[in-house]
């Protein structure tokens, strides 16, 4: 015999799920949008595109009501929206502008490598640094932005940052970079010291040869703080010397900043192994440093013992 409770539950549950339909159908069909995409595709749609198309509706209803409520939703960071589809309804999705402007900021961000360089490098803008003493390196700045973006495919002779520690020399670079990047043209940093110390690691893997070729070709690439690595005639000889030698040949935009002036990185370079005098293999790197780069001098005051105060 039936257990005449359990069917009354059942029809009862059955009876509620169907006004809880209804009542979804209902306010589906009066949203403002559903009821707009109807006004304007009136003659596009089947007899019968309404009630094949409930289910798109109600994706379009529900993902709407989750961005409204600031709810996980389907497709994060876009929004739905009603199309015809071969005389039917679907639904597609666009980025909403928060989407579209994080894209564009990361994308924008990527095409600044500057991996191990402090988070001001990252947010550096020409236009922000101050000119006392730094004016003649600003002005090489500007000068090799505006003609690289007009003439990538020439040659254009980068420049060699010299000046104490503090005046800027990487902000300096952080914004041309920065500025370059609003051009979409891409700009790889390499902080020397942090780098010497990987390539050495990477022997042990038999990758060095492979990093060296990702970094030589790369359109602009920036050696920050050359000079204050470890001497290392390995390091010299078959990693900057190959990079150098290839950018050279190749006519590639190059820059370098240092606290020490050419001639003092020239002595710097000829430490050879066990102390021994390295001169001339340092004269061959420097050759290359000195076709790649003029030298411009940097000065002003100290920009970290500035920021250091202002946050006291």
């Amino acid at each position: 015999m039936k257990n005449v409770g359990q069917d009354m539950a059942h029809y009862l549950n059955q009876d509620q799920r169907r006004k809880k339909y209804a009542d979804i159908i209902r306010r589906v069909k009066n949203d403002p949008d559903v009821r707009a995409f109807f006004q304007q595709n009136q003659g596009k749609l089947d007899p019968d595109a309404v009630n094949k198309g409930m289910a798109k509706l109600y994706e379009f209803f529900n993902e709407k009501e989750k961005i409204a409520n600031h709810e996980e939703t389907f497709a994060p960071g876009y929004y739905p929206r009603l199309i015809v589809n071969n005389h039917l309804i679907d639904v597609t999705y666009e980025p909403q502008p928060e989407k579209v402007a994080a894209d564009a900021a990361a994308a924008k961000a990527a095409l600044v490598d500057a991996a191990h360089m402090p988070k001001d490098f990252k947010d550096a803008r020409l236009d922000a640094l101050d000119t006392a003493g730094r004016e003649e390196a600003l002005g090489a700045a500007l000068t090799f932005v505006n003609n690289y973006v007009v003439s990538p495919k020439k040659y254009h002779q980068g420049f060699y940052l010299t000046g104490s520690y503090g005046v800027g020399k990487t902000y300096l670079l952080g914004g041309m970079a920065n500025e370059l990047a609003d051009y979409r043209i891409p700009t790889l940093i390499l902080h020397v010291p942090t780098f010497s110390v990987e390539m050495r690691d990477a022997i042990s893997d038999n990758s060095v040869l492979d990093r060296i070729r990702k970094i030589e070709a790369v359109p602009i690439l920036v050696f920050d703080d050359i000079g204050g690595e470890t001497p290392s005639p390995w390091f010299r000889d078959d990693v900057l010397g190959v990079i150098l030698q290839y950018r050279m040949q190749e006519r590639l935009a190059t820059f370098f900043s240092s606290n020490l002036s050419m001639a003092n990185l020239q002595e710097f370079m000829a430490t050879g192994r066990n102390g021994q005098d390295d001169s001339l293999k340092s004269n061959r790197i420097m050759a290359r440093i000195k076709f790649l780069a003029r030298e411009i001098q940097v000065n002003g005051p100290d920009r970290r013992a500035q920021l250091a105060n202002s946050q006291k």
